[in-house]
């Protein structure tokens, strides 16, 4: 079965001094550094999917530092890079059709954020009918609020790798 990494949203914008800073942003990178080494080594696929916010100055705003894709995974030219406007990696870009065309039926999934873009393409990957497996410590997420009440990222990760785990993906 041939595999892809999908790499999604690993950018400036949610490490230290970025305009939405995760909760141990670098300790996922480390994981995704060696899953590229792994996919370097095997000759697997690697996409890496980078969010483009038009509409917004809160982060990912075209052509700044913020919005590049971070220098210690920064892919090589043979690398596949995918541009997306909205969390569901799919939508609205040429991924599917790319990943049919390099034959592709099963990816590994990793990225940021856990609760949102990784979640949403999660859940889309299935739809299309690709087999998943998340690693699950090559994510990262940030705390959530809701009715005045902080939801602990450690928390929000837990319950969003729950909930994708099984009908959604594999948990690796």
């Amino acid at each position: 079965m041939k595999e892809a990494l999908l790499i999604i949203d690993v950018q400036n914008d949610y490490f230290e001094g970025g305009a939405c800073q995760l909760h141990d942003p670098q300790k996922a990178e480390e994981k995704i550094i060696s899953l590229i080494e792994e996919s370097r080594r095997l000759g697997r696929h690697i996409i890496y999917v980078k969010h483009i916010n038009p509409d917004s100055d809160a982060f990912f705003n075209e052509g700044t530092y913020g919005c590049e894709i971070s220098e210690r995974i920064k892919p090589l030219p043979t690398d596949i890079v995918i541009n997306k406007y909205c969390p569901n990696s799919f939508l609205g870009t040429e991924l599917n059709d790319c990943l049919r065309n390099l034959g592709v039926e099963k990816l590994i999934v990793c990225g940021m954020m856990t609760h949102m873009c990784v979640d949403t393409t999660v859940r889309a990957a299935m739809d299309y009918g690709y087999e998943v497996s998340l690693v699950a410590d090559a994510c990262a997420t940030r705390d959530l609020e809701i009715d005045g009440e902080i939801i602990p990222a450690e928390i929000v990760q837990k319950t969003c790798i729950a909930s994708l785990s099984g009908i959604f993906a594999k948990i690796v």
